[in-house]
């Protein structure tokens, strides 16, 4: 009977007016029923309608029968947030509103674990309720948790949640097995494949957030072990956050590979250890601008100790239907919370590109028997426009480059000493280029195809790294360095993404194509949604429905890098040894991921 007085109303908000269209030329509407698993609509559900600069614009309650409309909507896209107290909330986007035209949606929502946080009702919002709607609440039973939370002391809406919940709730996490796929920018730093990573993370009662991953194991090309661990703490403040402060410990022991005459004759090394600092916060300075900074005081143990600061600074403005400008700026490596560029809503997948970035450990080469650390500055301006289904963005950049790292595969022996240092997750060897810049830009164009389905194709120039000439005349690096030289180089990308409904499969495949050769990865973007690496590269998740545990799941995992091996540059040195200088290193990885 439920599920008739569902379609029943369903069909009463898609039978428009036959007047509707004429009488509202330039406008458009959107409708919905909401209800539960089971099709039971309910009554009190919180709608929230967004406009395409996720902006609240509007706030409506379901009625008796679930329902609820938004009138005399300009033609755009929109989102639309439902909450209700004991549901998970559910989110629905690229709305598309026409004129004349109404939009009808059915929203189902889940029930979660008690566990899960709601979102609460603030004493500022209680004026919206009307003394019908509170009749109405009154009467139904799905929707009286409401009114126990609004009999509260008022001034600490959290205080009830934390008495409920104990000392621990909202407990998530995420082990992975082989580290399956590796991080959105793994030229820019050494992304191991160890075998073991895990985070946890949970709130103590409620307000104090703190989570714990690591990835242990050994590197599995050369055995060396390695690990590092990273531990975040962050507090809640009502509708606000404190900024998140962490610290991450890395350690690796290169066993019997890094040789005494690769370091000028220094014996034993030590072993590779660094420990970092960091502060990352969000302000939302008004309704268009949002600023996201933060800074990582890092220490690095080799040969010597080396330290350095690594600020960032990202700036949002938005231009209303001029869209959205960004400013970025960023020392040493690119900040880990860009790897997810702020697309995913899924705390799962969020953590598991944390776990990416926790295995990007810093870039260390030697020279002249001394070690040395990759520091690179950048510069970076972006623009973001959303038409409809299709997102225009473009980007320029100016970053420059000391100590940069190259990676070069059969070279042992080919230099003199302490030039060459073994890379410690991988039978190839790090060389020190020494500084150069960089500057570029590029231009994309996004189509949401479907709900779970998109394309891009982008277009850019950037300066690279290239060798002038493929002969060397002598063992001595200089004259390598002193061959490599800037050049100009256009870059074609394309990129699909998508979900298989059907079974699950979450894949992302992306393809540069560049009118020559370069040494020097891609620039990684902090302001755009895309970011362009060499050759053809595909990512798959898949869920594993017979392994799923209970709260939980299990994917399995695979990431494909450079596939076509495209951009090896070969050298031949003196004694006539054939080296290869490589951009981005073709690698297979795969695993499972424990979510739960």
């Amino acid at each position: 009977m439920h599920v008739r007085m569902t379609t029943a109303v369903l069909l009463a908000l898609v039978s428009v007016p036959a007047g509707y269209a004429a009488s509202n030329p330039l406008t458009g509407s959107i409708a919905g029923i909401v209800s539960n698993t089971v099709g039971i609509p309910q009554m009190g559900a919180t709608v929230l309608l967004f406009n395409k600069l996720e902006r609240q614009i509007a706030r409506v309650l379901t009625d008796d029968r679930g329902s609820f409309t938004f009138d005399s909507l300009p033609s755009d896209v929109y989102s639309v947030r439902v909450t209700l107290a004991s549901f998970m909330p559910a989110i629905r986007s690229n709305i598309g509103v026409q004129p004349g035209l109404r939009r009808v949606l059915s929203i189902n929502l889940a029930g979660v674990l008690s566990t899960i946080e709601l979102v609460y009702s603030l004493p500022v919002h209680q004026g919206l309720m009307s003394e019908d709607w509170k009749w109405t609440l009154r009467s139904a039973l799905a929707t009286r948790p409401i009114l126990r939370v609004l009999s509260q002391d008022a001034k600490d809406p959290l205080k009830q949640l934390r008495a409920s919940q104990g000392m621990f709730s909202h407990t998530r996490g995420v082990v992975k097995l082989s580290a399956g796929d590796s991080t959105s920018a793994p030229t820019l730093g050494s992304a191991p494949d160890l075998g073991t990573a895990f985070a946890v993370a949970t709130s103590i009662y409620g307000a104090n957030n703190v989570e714990v991953s690591g990835n242990v194991g050994y590197a599995s090309s050369n055995g060396n072990p390695a690990a590092s661990f990273r531990t975040s703490f962050s507090r809640d403040f009502g509708a606000a956050r404190s900024p998140e402060l962490a610290v991450t410990m890395r350690q690796i022991f290169a066993t019997g590979q890094v040789t005494g005459r690769m370091l000028s004759g220094q014996g034993d090394v030590p072993m590779f250890r660094s420990m970092a600092i960091s502060m990352n916060d969000r302000m939302q300075v008004n309704d268009n601008l949002a600023v996201q900074y933060g800074a990582t005081l890092e220490s690095v143990q080799f040969l010597q100790r080396l330290n350095y600061l690594s600020p960032y600074a990202k700036l949002s403005y938005a231009l209303d239907e001029f869209g959205v400008v960004e400013f970025g700026y960023s020392s040493g490596l690119p900040p880990t919370q860009f790897y997810t560029n702020g697309t995913s809503q899924d705390e799962s997948e969020v953590q598991q590109q944390q776990l990416n970035g926790l295995s990007t450990f810093p870039r260390v080469s030697v020279r002249g028997g001394r070690a040395h650390v990759q520091r690179a500055e950048n510069f970076e301006l972006g623009l973001r426009k959303k038409m409809g289904s299709y997102t225009i963005s473009a980007g320029a950049y100016k970053e420059s480059f000391n100590n940069a790292v190259l990676t070069a595969m059969g070279a042992d022996g080919a230099f003199g000493p302490g030039e060459l240092l073994p890379d410690m997750f991988s039978t190839a060897s790090l060389f020190n280029a020494g500084r150069y810049r960089n500057i570029g830009y590029m231009a994309a164009l996004t189509q949401q195809l479907t709900d779970n389905w998109s394309a891009t194709v982008g277009y850019g120039n950037a300066g690279v790294l290239e060798a002038v000439k493929d002969q060397l005349q002598t063992e001595d690096a200089a004259e390598l360095r002193s061959a490599l030289q800037t050049r100009r180089r256009h870059q074609a990308t394309m990129q699909l993404a998508g979900l298989l409904e059907q079974t699950g499969t979450r894949f992302t495949t992306t393809y540069q194509f560049m009118n020559g050769k370069a040494l020097t990865p891609g620039h990684f973007y902090m302001t755009q949604r895309i970011n362009p690496q060499q050759g053809l590269n595909v990512q798959v998740r898949q869920p594993l429905p017979f392994f799923s545990m209970r709260g939980g799941k299990v994917e399995a995992t695979a990431d494909i890098r450079n596939i076509l091996a495209q951009g090896y540059q070969p050298m031949t040195t003196v004694t006539g040894r054939r080296l290869q200088l490589v951009p981005s290193p073709r690698a297979l990885r795969g695993g499972l991921a424990f979510i739960f």
